[in-house]
């Protein structure tokens, strides 16, 4: 399924680098792009798919992370704000403005609870929290957006207008508060986005192969393999970057050096084709807390409902996947909050689970535990010559910020200065974006490429400014046609994502290039026309095509965990 210009052949044509990453999630990615600017030689590798394992498990936010307020994470909630602006406006493809309302059923409870379980790290007894500890928290929130905000200020309102806003709310409401964050609406084609960017300002100094595993060091080099064909290669590099997420200590490990800095959490989500709940949200977020104190949200997305999440401890041997029991924990929440909208399991259409890669934290409770992120450093086995840095937790919203944090570090080791910063650089299709209607109108008429504005409106909408490069392949394919089974696409648009995006296997395009899976169409019978669709391209035989509709529907479904045992993982997902 790899073709002759593989990532893995481009890594075993040199084998060496200023720096070898280990990792292809948004913190990986985001470092490689970070490092590549600053003129370095770099080279990344991950085991499955980018973006697959605990990047492609989000909520879809991109937040300041107002409930770490109550953790005095004021230093991460500042940096997470901060950022959170500036993705609006470097991305605003995908990163948009979301209104968030908080249902609140008291007016003074946890006021007192609240700095205990500061204190006690969450130890205390779950008290509600009322009005007057949100509304502290959100004009602390506020405060932090003064500088460069880029989203109004909160608002309060009363019993009678809440419900007269959201009547399927549960009466005994007595107070909603808005508030803005933003919505990240397409993580993975965000994060595909910073690694064509990198490759782009690379020119053959940004190396990445997915399906391509660090199985082991030799010779003061690391071991890498490719996953799909077998072949190894010794690399080296004289930093080593491990950005595995929570499988850090198992890529140090595979490293030669044991490590226990990890200690994740497990969040599971489900998607609803829900139209009465999707109306009920009224374009919000719903954003509340349920019986047992978990903050937990109901998000209108892609015309569908994502609801989540949980954070559940998490043994990494165990197989990482939504349960049934948190299936009926979602069921509940929503019940709790709109008790008089049914819903049941035929009416998912989409769940996936992921473990954050928060560190070790004994007996501190899972909300509590800390969402910052640290850098840890220890020589390479066997090559005291070359130093490996380990990503400590990192989450989406200040991908940018900690890349920058670990770059730098990378750069100190070479005794380099940093030569380019990314605080003010658009990414991908964010860049040239039509942010008004005028503008928006002038782009479409320039690029609807002959087959009409409705179309490419629906490019930009999926892709950003570069649809104008899907629009020119869809133009020269001259069979391009709509999918029988899924119009909303066509082949030509799916052939290029697929030669040009590192597609190996149909779970790829499903899951992570395109929408397909989260919105539910990922039926045998769709498929089955996007693997007939892109099996030119990818050297697929009859064989291999209906091998990867087996496979795709199996990971899509969660039937086959997309991941190997603990035992047998080596690096990042």
């Amino acid at each position: 399924m790899r073709d002759g210009g593989s990532g893995f052949e481009a890594l075993a044509a040199r084998p060496s680098a200023d720096v070898l990453i280990i990792g292809g999630g948004i913190n990986g990615l985001a470092t490689f792009r970070d490092l590549v600017l600053q003129g370095l030689d770099v080279a990344l590798v991950e085991r499955a798919d980018y973006v697959s394992g605990a990047s492609a498990s989000s909520s879809h936010m991109i937040h300041g992370g107002i409930r770490y307020l109550e953790n005095g994470e004021f230093r991460l909630v500042h940096e997470a704000v901060t950022e959170r602006n500036a993705l609006l406006r470097l991305a605003p493809h995908f990163v948009r403005p979301l209104q968030t309302t908080i249902p609140i059923f008291t007016t003074f409870s946890g006021v007192l609870s609240a700095p205990l379980r500061f204190l006690r790290h969450g130890g205390s007894k779950t008290r509600e929290r009322g009005a007057l500890l949100i509304k502290v928290g959100l004009v602390i929130y506020d405060s932090f957006s003064r500088s460069g905000g880029r989203v109004p200020r909160h608002s309060f309102e009363g019993r009678a207008r809440s419900l007269e806003r959201f009547p399927r709310l549960n009466p005994r409401v007595k107070y909603t508060a808005t508030y803005w964050d933003a919505s990240l609406h397409d993580p993975e084609r965000l994060a595909i986005d910073i690694l064509s960017d990198a490759r782009a300002a690379g020119r053959g100094r940004a190396r990445a192969a997915n399906y391509t595993a660090a199985v082991g060091v030799a010779d003061g080099g690391v071991v890498l393999r490719d996953l799909e064909t077998g072949d190894e290669t010794r690399f080296s590099a004289s930093v080593v970057i491990n950005a595995s997420g929570p499988w850090t200590d198992l890529t140090n490990a595979a490293l030669g050096d044991p490590t226990s800095f990890m200690g994740g959490t497990k969040g599971s989500h489900i998607v609803l084709d829900h139209a009465e709940l999707l109306e009920a949200t009224g374009g919000r977020e719903l954003f509340f807390e349920h019986r047992d104190g978990r903050i937990v949200l109901i998000y209108p997305l892609k015309g569908r409902v994502l609801v989540g999440t949980t954070d559940l401890e998490h043994d990494m041997d165990d197989p990482i996947v939504c349960t049934e029991e948190e299936v009926d924990y979602f069921i509940a929440l929503i019940g709790h909050i709109l008790p008089g909208i049914p819903v049941d399991r035929s009416q998912i259409v989409y769940r996936f689970a992921g473990v954050r890669p928060l560190p070790g934290h004994g007996g501190v409770a899972p909300g509590f535990v800390s969402r910052d992120y640290r850098v840890e450093a220890a020589p390479l086995e066997g090559s005291p010559g070359t130093t490996v840095l380990s990503l400590v937790g990192g989450k989406w919203t200040t991908f940018r910020a900690s890349a920058e944090h670990l770059a730098d570090r990378t750069l100190a080791q070479l005794s380099l200065s940093r030569v380019r910063s990314t605080k003010k650089l658009p990414i991908g299709g964010g860049r040239g974006y039509p942010t008004t209607e005028p503008a928006r109108r002038q782009w479409l008429a320039a690029h609807e490429g002959g087959f009409g504005v409705e179309r490419a409106a629906i490019l930009l909408d999926r892709y950003g400014t570069v649809a104008a490069d899907v629009i020119e392949a869809i133009a020269v394919d001259d069979d391009d046609e709509p999918l029988r089974t899924l119009p909303e696409y066509s082949t030509a648009e799916l052939r290029h994502l697929a030669r040009t995006e590192d597609v190996v296997h149909l779970d790829d395009l499903l899951m992570r290039r395109t929408s397909i899976a989260f919105i539910g169409a990922a039926t045998a019978e769709v498929a089955a026309e996007v693997a007939d669709a892109v099996a030119p391209v990818l050297g697929w035989s009859v064989r291999t095509r209906q091998a990867e509709v087996e496979r795709a529907l199996a990971r899509v479904h969660g039937a086959d965990p997309a991941w190997p045992d603990a035992a047998s993982v080596s690096t990042s997902r």
